[in-house]
């Protein structure tokens, strides 16, 4: 009896025959690249909408707009919602323009067709990370530039600051050998300012101004400006302390940015995983429906 090439291995009576295969593939590539080129152009489509939707609901104006946490759970389900729809189109274009297996059991064709699926969204999302590498050279490219530019006038700038013998680093250090009990109201401010920024930020580095360069502060102050030694103390401690606030502010924005990475880090594999099991269940739903109707 004649078979048909899709059909499984036969067998002859009394004992195992002669296994029958078929001359064409399971895999049908054009299906496969036409629903991953499909699925590739619907993401790319879906993204840019979302992205004009994200930059409309964010603000560079305080307490207007979304916030960094509903900004990255908005990008988060934007994500699903992308894999969700491209894949679920290019699956089903996949499983529809397959070609039809004449002969092969069910169960065989039902796992054909997830695969496609499968093989459909693995090829739209190599197609989307070459161009995503693609867009990213070309921001490296430039960075590289500036990076050349800037390490060109920087070698340029050291030798100048060479000549002239002047150095930032260790300027604090510097200022702790100098530093005098006899301070002189007359003195410039430039260099009273620019040594306690110095002495504030290297409290700020090491999370703690010194007594003694509290105390050495509260003279400069006292000097400086006529009020009592009292007033001065008051000051500089005020000032400390909001400079604390403000670092400590400025923490809790770059620990909330890590958390919105990590939830989108998150967010970004659980939506391409989503997009596998939509890909592989809409390509076995249109290659049932292509077989229904011939």
């Amino acid at each position: 009896m004649n078979k048909s090439p899709g059909e499984l291995p036969a067998h002859g009576v009394g004992g195992a025959g002669p296994t029958i295969e078929a001359s064409m593939s399971a895999v049908s590539w054009p299906a496969i690249i036409s629903g991953a080129v499909v699925a590739a152009s619907s993401s790319l489509i879906l993204v840019a909408l979302g992205s004009g939707l994200g930059l409309a609901s964010v603000s560079p104006w305080s307490n207007s707009g979304a916030s960094v946490t509903t900004f990255a759970l908005m990008t988060g389900i934007w994500l699903i919602i992308v894999q969700w729809v491209a894949s679920g189109l290019g699956g089903y274009l996949t499983g529809r323009l397959r070609t039809k297996w004449v002969g092969t059991h069910t169960h065989e064709v039902f796992f054909r067709d997830t695969a496609h699926g499968f093989l459909t969204w693995a090829v739209a999302t190599v197609i989307g990370a070459v161009m995503l590498a693609s867009a990213a050279s070309s921001v490296v490219g430039g960075g590289v530039r500036t990076a050349a530019t800037v390490a060109s006038g920087a070698m340029q700038g050291a030798g100048n600051s060479a000549q002239s013998g002047t150095s930032q680093i260790g300027a604090y250090d510097v200022d702790t050998l100098f530093r005098s009990t006899r301070l002189d109201a007359n003195a410039s401010t430039t260099d009273a300012r620019a040594e306690t920024t110095r002495i504030l930020a290297r409290g700020l580095t090491t999370g703690e101004v010194p007594p003694a360069d509290r105390t050495y502060l509260t003279g400069l102050v006292a000097a400086r400006t006529g009020i009592s030694q009292a007033d001065a103390e008051k000051r500089v401690d005020d000032g400390i302390a909001q400079l604390k606030a403000t670092e400590t502010k400025a923490r809790q924005a770059a620990d909330t940015a890590r958390k919105a990475a990590s939830a989108f880090s998150i967010f970004t594999a659980l939506s391409m995983m989503i997009g596998a099991f939509i890909a592989c269940t809409a390509s076995a739903l249109g290659g049932q429906q292509r077989d229904e109707h011939p």
